[in-house]
């Protein structure tokens, strides 16, 4: 899906007729750091595409690692922008960069696609986000369908975990106004850093409050360590993940104990993992 969009986005470009020549894209990414299990193939995505021509123009990619750093992040779009001279820009791959990349982009008056999720990235209401893009779904979309979820299955309470940065809490903001529609009580919030090697306090805060579900608010290999801690101390209750561990490395992390609550949207990516009776 990201893929696709991506080349949407590129393909408008070309239309446009935004470069004489060819069209230079620049990339910032997370290809190492916390969020590295999503850059990674965000990175190889981009080598695979090599230096594609759409629309009759040669599209080059030059691609910088941002190392899951919105300080490196904000430094690689400016020099894309300043060095480089790119005609758009593509990243990054979390949402505390992406936001920070958007003051750069609007001063420069550069298109930018962002490859992460919250829905802050392009709030219409915040003049920064002109011209700001983005390819996955809006976290506020996917609260609700995980809120809509939890009721059907059940639930009355739940407890959310989620990283301490803006990418947690934006889905916390969105789970508060799911839940008050879905009739469900928040009865626990803790947060963690995305490189915490352990979250045992924050996970026995959640289980002395008994909730029926809980939230990880989590991308990347870093949204497994509260999912292992919770199976591990015995919870029983469904675990939610969000679209944010879309990707295989995040699923294997996380099995085989806990394969079987991850995320539905993710299965298709980790299918080997799932146990057979799964739908």
């Amino acid at each position: 899906m990201r893929k696709s969009g991506l080349a949407l986005g590129l393909a408008t470009l070309a239309a446009c007729g935004v470069a004489c020549a060819d069209i230079n894209v620049g990339v910032t990414l997370s290809a190492t750091g916390p969020a590295a299990s999503l850059g990674i193939p965000e990175k190889n995505t981009f080598e695979m595409l090599g230096s594609p021509t759409i629309g009759g123009q040669k599209v080059r990619f030059i691609v910088l690692d941002d190392k899951s750093d919105t300080t490196e992040a904000v430094k690689n779009t400016r020099k894309l922008i300043s060095e480089e001279r790119v005609d758009a820009i593509v990243g990054s791959t979390v949402t505390p960069n992406s936001l920070a990349m958007r003051d750069v982009v609007n001063e420069a008056e550069v298109p930018m696609i962002s490859m992460a999720a919250s829905a802050l990235i392009i709030n219409p209401a915040d003049p920064k986000t002109r011209w700001v893009f983005k390819t996955p779904q809006n976290d506020s979309l996917m609260a609700d369908a995980v809120a809509v979820h939890m009721r059907a299955s059940g639930a009355q309470t739940m407890g959310f975990i989620g990283f301490a940065d803006a990418y947690g809490d934006s889905w916390l903001t969105e789970m508060k106004r799911s839940t008050q529609t879905a009739g469900i009580k928040i009865v626990d919030e803790e947060k963690y850093n995305r490189n915490d090697p352990s979250v045992t306090g924050q996970v026995l805060k959640l289980l002395a409050a008994h909730p029926d579900a809980i939230l990880i608010a989590g991308s990347g290999t870093p949204a497994a360590t509260p999912h292992k801690e919770l199976i591990a101390r015995g919870y029983k209750g469904r675990i939610y993940q969000t679209h944010g561990v879309a990707n295989a490395v995040s699923c294997v992390s996380s099995a085989p104990m806990a394969m079987a609550q991850c995320c539905r949207q993710v299965r298709c990516l980790c299918t080997s993992n799932c146990p057979s009776p799964m739908p």
